[in-house]
């Protein structure tokens, strides 16, 4: 009987002791939940409607990048056990919306753009700025990406300016990127990769060009008349992050996603937009000008914005 209240006495104790350390270690505790159950969220709440809704709603002169996100995120999220990661590369010039579909999904996961802690964004200026270390880099992001897959299997991670990311840092994610990899404590393949470059979009504004001149409808054209010509581009670019990466010969991004220029008239639904966020949506007047005040190129033919709408909110200011 003595040996028996010992031994009770002993498992309080040690139940004791796991109790107190949780109080203390709350995160690493959920953490090493969240590694190795099924059930644990993460705070993950995915809204897949509001996301469709979205993307169709806000997102304009992109039908690729609705169709494309839509179907491989939706399909993506309702997968108990995917096989992979979701790995997304969106290319085209800068204001056609990659950062705003980015928000968007992190949004419609996690119920907040840029604000969860299950989100980590990368961008190589800030991050990855001296070509010089680039094997302290590598060992750098493969030790954040990993303890924070350990967090989080659901994580996202997104690499902003991908062209001036230094060849050979984004390799280290190699092994996680397919089906092959395992990960102690966690299932890695619930992760989403998000990559953004501004490489490839000589190859998407020319088929935008061409197919203008041939006065084919800009919905007609289709992302495997791209998506080929995308991942060579990106692969033999010496400016790009992934130039002559495995990730790219083993075909381990999901889909290339193509973000073409814009129209005026996407132009001036953007000023719109912009005006209605500040309760000013009766001001047409305002987003007509912004429209005819951007550049467009090409100069003989002045078809699509230069800056896309990355200038609207500065321009909105100047005509109110």
């Amino acid at each position: 009987m003595e040996l028996c209240s010992e031994t009770v006495a002993t498992m309080i104790f040690i139940i004791f002791l796991i109790y107190c350390t949780s109080l203390c270690t709350g995160f690493e505790m959920k953490s090493i939940f969240c590694s190795i159950s099924d059930s644990c969220d993460c705070d993950y709440k995915p809204d897949i409607k509001g996301l469709e809704w979205d993307l169709y709603k806000n997102v304009y002169g992109q039908h690729m990048v609705q169709d494309i996100v839509s179907e491989a995120v939706v399909k993506f999220l309702q997968n108990e056990n995917p096989d992979r990661p979701l790995v997304l590369s969106f290319h085209g010039a800068s204001g056609t919306g990659k950062s705003l579909v980015s928000a968007m999904i992190g949004r419609h996961i996690y119920g907040t753009a840029m604000g969860s802690p299950y989100i980590h964004q990368f961008v190589p200026t800030l991050h990855f700025p001296l070509a010089n270390r680039v094997q302290q880099y590598r060992s750098d992001l493969k030790r954040w990406v990993e303890r924070n897959l350990t967090a989080c299997a659901r994580s996202i991670f997104i690499f902003d300016e991908m062209e001036k990311m230094p060849p050979g840092v984004i390799d280290v994610l190699e092994p996680h990127l397919g089906p092959f990899h395992v990960l102690f404590q966690t299932n890695y393949r619930k992760a989403i990769y998000i990559f953004i470059s501004t490489v490839g979009q000589e190859v998407v504004n020319k088929l935008a060009l061409e197919s203008r001149q041939a006065g084919r409808d800009r919905e007609d054209i289709r992302p495997d008349e791209l998506e080929e010509s995308i991942a060579d581009a990106v692969y033999n670019n010496k400016n790009s992050g992934f130039y002559h990466s495995r990730i790219i010969t083993e075909k381990l991004i999901t889909r290339f996603v193509p973000f073409l220029p814009l129209l005026r008239r996407h132009v001036e639904r953007c000023a719109q937009r912009e005006l209605c966020q500040r309760g000013e949506c009766q001001r047409a007047d305002v987003a007509s000008s912004v429209g005819g005040a951007m550049t467009y190129t090409p100069n003989d033919s002045q078809y699509f914005s230069s800056t896309g709408c990355k200038l609207v909110p500065a321009k909105v200011n100047l005509f109110l």
